[in-house]
């Protein structure tokens, strides 16, 4: 089956909530506070990967610090259904979200997975990606 790689839509809040249910857990999000979202997005770009229903998504945040002369980004969520995984709707994704970014002006793309998701960094390391040596942390 062909999968297609487009911007997110409003109409496709519905499915987007679902999907991110099934990959982050419940929420208080709502199918109509995501369309507003992908209404106005700001610096946020949202994929979609579409084949006979949506089959996962990408956001990029579009990040710019006076700090360098060029904008980078990072992919801040990732996560493709599980029926649709080993398919290539990964791959594709990653590829659309990296071209995107760069297009947008991104000479930088950065992005943080669980150091248990083997498959997910496989898919990365694949797509160019490479551990930075760098440490994440979080203020909770």
């Amino acid at each position: 089956m062909p999968i297609t790689i487009r911007l997110a839509r409003p109409s496709d809040a519905p499915a987007l909530l679902a999907l991110n249910t099934a990959f982050n857990g419940p929420g208080s999000q709502t199918p109509e506070a995501v369309a507003e979202s992908l209404r106005s997005p700001g610096p946020e770009l949202v994929l979609v990967a579409e084949a006979a229903e949506l089959a996962g998504f990408c956001c990029c945040l579009l990040k710019r610090s006076f700090c360098y002369a060029e904008p980078s980004a990072e992919i801040t969520e990732f996560y493709v259904s599980p029926a649709w995984r080993r398919q290539g709707v990964g791959r594709s994704l990653l590829e659309a979200a990296v071209a995107q970014c760069k297009a947008r002006g991104a000479v930088e793309i950065t992005l943080l997975t669980g150091s248990d998701n083997l498959p997910a960094q496989a898919l990365y390391r694949a797509g160019g990606f490479s551990p930075t040596g760098e440490l994440h942390m979080e203020l909770s």
